[in-house]
């Protein structure tokens, strides 16, 4: 039997569903954290989105051979992270908006942000 335009329709939302499920994922742990990773030059992902007026734990890890320092004047967070090392930062809740992220030991490295909306 044939399938109607509707179901194509489904089929193709829902392909695309899960095409956008694997590049947001990785972001998210299991435990409902974000994730960061400072690789040599840039952080991974550079931007996140995440829901405004939540609690939010930010996992990150130091995937380079330098100490680094995950460090936001806007997210009132400063704390170091070694070679190898996962650290968790604890913010929120988050007011709609952007917060921009940094490693202050490496300064050659990208701003990140992270959305609230």
């Amino acid at each position: 039997m044939p399938h109607s335009h509707s179901t194509k329709a489904l089929l193709a939302l829902a392909a695309a569903a899960l095409v956008l499920t694997r590049f947001v994922a990785p972001a998210c742990a299991a435990d409902g954290a974000v994730q960061i990773k400072l690789v040599e030059g840039h952080f991974e992902p550079q931007t996140l989105t995440v829901p405004a007026g939540q609690p939010l734990v930010i996992e990150v890890t130091n995937v380079t051979g330098k100490t680094a320092e995950f460090e936001s004047f806007l997210l009132n967070r400063e704390k170091v992270v070694e070679p190898g090392q996962v650290i968790t930062v604890r913010v929120g809740p988050l007011s709609p908006g952007s917060y921009d992220f940094y490693d202050d030991f490496n300064q050659a490295v990208p701003q990140g942000s992270i959305v609230a909306r």
